[in-house]
């Protein structure tokens, strides 16, 4: 698959060397060239840097690895080289006080759709720090990092899912765009209890076997039997 890359940041650096290490051709874009080609020196393989423009139009699935501010406005000054284009968005609007910027407006995904009509947008990978998607692969006590994908064109996101799966991580189904917004609140919330509480959100959750409660199936010597 050919992926263009946005940006030359964290994000941009961690999961694009999981694709190139997948076999992927990545182009990294970036607005300062030089900074383009050191993060393509520092990947290695094929990776090829390029400008914002150029990375936009080679890629079949364009990573979005920009801040929260600017990701519309390139968006929309790239909007012809993204027509037809997957736009995979894993931007979090989380400000100041873990307070999510987009409150009462369009998500970031939204926006970004928005600004590029033509291209299909995709929310994925905006739940974890970027050091977490560096990890070879996020594996937690044998289980694969689950990753929810939230969009609207079905050969969109299944172009997303198995770059999910190339990272290491098993894709869950989100739903459809308007649902990406509850992505980003979710972030929101995690990074409040993560770093501003010191709390374990993965804790707030029971296990999946328990999501509608204990099951009440039978009663053994009057002693009730939870499945």
């Amino acid at each position: 698959m050919r992926i263009g890359v946005l940006g030359t940041g964290n994000m941009a650096d961690a999961l694009a060397t999981h694709w190139v290490r997948a076999g992927h051709e990545v182009i990294i874009g970036g607005r300062d060239v030089h900074k383009a080609e050191r993060l393509a020196t520092r990947i290695g393989g094929s990776v090829k840097p390029a400008s914002l423009c150029a990375a936009a139009g080679s890629g079949q699935v364009v990573l979005a690895a920009l801040p929260f501010g600017a990701g519309a406005d390139v968006a929309r000054d790239l909007h012809a080289a993204l027509e037809g284009k997957v736009l995979l968005d894993c931007s979090n609007p989380v400000g100041p006080g873990f307070r999510l910027l987009t409150e009462g407006g369009p998500s970031a995904a939204q926006r970004l759709a928005a600004a590029a009509p033509g291209a299909h947008v995709v929310k994925a990978f905006n739940l974890c720090h970027e050091d977490v998607w560096r990890m070879r692969p996020p594996v937690f006590d044998g289980r694969p990092l689950a990753v929810p994908v939230c969009g609207d064109d079905e050969t969109a996101v299944a172009r997303v899912r198995e770059l999910v799966q190339d990272v290491g991580c098993e894709p869950v189904a989100g739903g459809g765009l308007e649902r990406a917004g509850l992505l980003e609140a979710t972030a929101s919330l995690f990074i409040a209890l993560w770093v501003g509480e010191g709390a374990d959100a993965q804790a707030i959750a029971p296990p999946l076997a328990y999501a509608t409660g204990p099951s009440h199936q039978e009663t053994e010597g009057g002693t009730r039997v939870f499945r």
